[in-house]
């Protein structure tokens, strides 16, 4: 029921996405700015507020990051062999090579802290300051490499990884925000959930539900159980346990996150195919995370 609660209203705001772009009548145009939007003022906001009030216990959890970092690289290793595997056009490629890796942070916060409270919330969020960083300069290398951009500077001026290396600095720095400063990225990191999964919907065409179906569907099918299964494995080999243990093979289990639609559409990337991960991941994860979740003892 906790799972359902928190997949089925993000689903249905992705609908709500379609449906706008459908039958509100705005215009073409719209819908370019609202990613841009996101891209430099939401999603970074929440990022870095996110990440810099979370209390990071690095030793202690050093063993669920190692598990984390290897999983991270096996879910690299799978995206780059769905190239020569089934010969998708570059820009497809480049934008659908995140699907393997990268993960849904709002369903792993709000699954996380049903399950494990306050320790939970600590668990996953250093798990987030960590990954967030490599997921962010692979999946921009990768689709630098694929556009007329400069990977380098792509890299160095990438507003979610100027965010993401922001707000774990003032994590490990101790630091704080003016009260008002920090109220105002509160209010724009609660906008950026809503705000990203309706701009994922409004992209949303049956094109990318019918082309490139041997990369649509390997990216869902190794996001939701080959990745997971690999971190099961590698926390039992580390000796994880308890919350460390569920929280690493939950990260593992979340659906593709709604950040590589918007940051595949920022770099000239398919859009098409990466939102119709998004969209069948956030789906088909009310299936599979239950079913983790009955492994893991829930």
């Amino acid at each position: 029921m906790t799972v359902a609660q928190t997949i089925v209203p993000i689903f249905l705001l992705i609908l709500l996405g379609a449906a706008m772009r459908r039958w509100f009548g705005l215009r073409d145009d719209f819908w370019p700015q609202l990613d841009r939007l996101i891209y430099y003022v939401f999603f970074p906001a929440l990022l870095f507020h996110t990440l810099s009030h979370f209390t990071l216990d690095l030793g202690a959890a050093a063993p669920m990051m190692g598990v984390a970092a290897l999983y991270m690289g096996a879910g690299i290793l799978l995206g780059l062999l769905a190239k020569p595997l089934f010969h998708a056009p570059s820009k497809v490629y480049a934008a659908t090579f995140q699907a393997m890796f990268r993960f849904n942070s709002f369903v792993g916060l709000s699954i996380a802290g049903s399950l494990h409270g306050q320790t939970g919330l600590a668990a996953i969020g250093l798990l987030m300051g960590f990954m967030v960083p490599i997921a962010n300069v692979a999946s921009v290398l990768m689709l630098a490499r694929h556009s007329e951009s400069h990977w380098l500077r792509e890299i160095l001026l990438n507003p979610l990884i100027l965010a993401t290396v922001g707000g774990i600095a003032f994590s490990l720095g101790g630091l704080h925000l003016p009260a008002m400063l920090n109220t105002t990225l509160a209010l724009l990191s609660q906008a950026s959930l809503p705000m990203g999964l309706i701009a994922v919907g409004s992209a949303l065409r049956l094109k990318g539900l019918h082309q490139q179906r041997g990369t649509l569907w390997y990216g869902v099918g190794v996001k939701l159980l080959l990745i997971p299964a690999i971190a099961w494995g590698l926390a039992t080999l580390f000796g994880l346990q308890g919350v460390y243990f569920n929280i690493a093979v939950l990260m593992a289990a979340l659906p593709v996150s709604t950040m590589a639609y918007v940051l595949a559409t920022r770099m000239g990337g398919d859009g098409d195919t990466i939102a119709a991960q998004v969209m069948l991941s956030t789906l088909l994860a009310a299936l599979t995370l239950p079913l983790w979740l009955f492994l893991l003892g829930f």
